[in-house]
C-alpha cells in the first residue's frame, strides 16, 4: 500500500514540478493524473522493471481506498469558507453570478463539442461505408 500510494504522490509531485517549471498552463495535479494514466497504459510493457506493488492491484486497491475517504479532502477548503465569510459576504453576489455563468458555459461548451464530434464521427462512418 505504501509504495502504491507513492507512486501516485510521485506522479502528482512530477506533474507539479513539470506544471510550475515549464510554466504550463495546465495545473500540475492534471498534468500528474496524465503521468499516471500513461504509467498505467505501459504497465504491462514495464511490468519487469515496476515494483511488485504496481502491477498486482495493490495500486488500484489504494486508489479505492483514497476515493472512499475522498470527502475528508475536502474538509480544508470548507474551513477556509468560513473562515472567509466576510469576503464571501462582501462579493457573495459577484460569486454566485460567476459560478452561475461559468456552469452554463461549461455545460454549453460540453454540449457544443460532444454535438461537433458526434457529426464528424457520423460523417467519418459514412465515408467509410459502415453503418453510424
Amino acid at each position: 500500500m505504501i509504495v502504491s500510494v507513492t507512486a501516485i504522490l510521485l506522479c502528482q509531485l512530477l506533474g507539479e514540478a513539470l506544471a510550475r517549471g515549464l510554466a504550463l498552463p495546465a495545473p500540475g495535479p492534471v498534468i500528474g493524473m496524465a503521468l499516471m494514466l500513461g504509467l498505467l497504459a505501459l504497465r504491462p510493457w514495464l511490468a519487469p522493471t515496476l515494483p511488485r506493488e504496481i502491477t498486482n492491484g495493490e495500486l488500484e486497491s489504494a486508489s479505492k481506498t483514497i476515493l472512499a475517504h475522498l470527502s475528508l479532502l475536502f474538509v480544508p477548503a470548507g474551513v477556509g469558507v468560513v473562515q472567509n465569510l466576510d469576503l464571501i459576504a462582501r462579493h457573495g453576489l459577484g460569486l454566485a453570478i460567476a459560478l452561475v455563468v461559468s456552469t452554463v458555459l461549461a455545460l454549453t461548451t460540453t454540449a457544443f463539442v460532444f454535438s461537433f464530434t458526434s457529426r464528424l464521427l457520423g460523417e467519418a462512418a459514412d465515408t467509410n461505408g459502415s453503418p453510424p
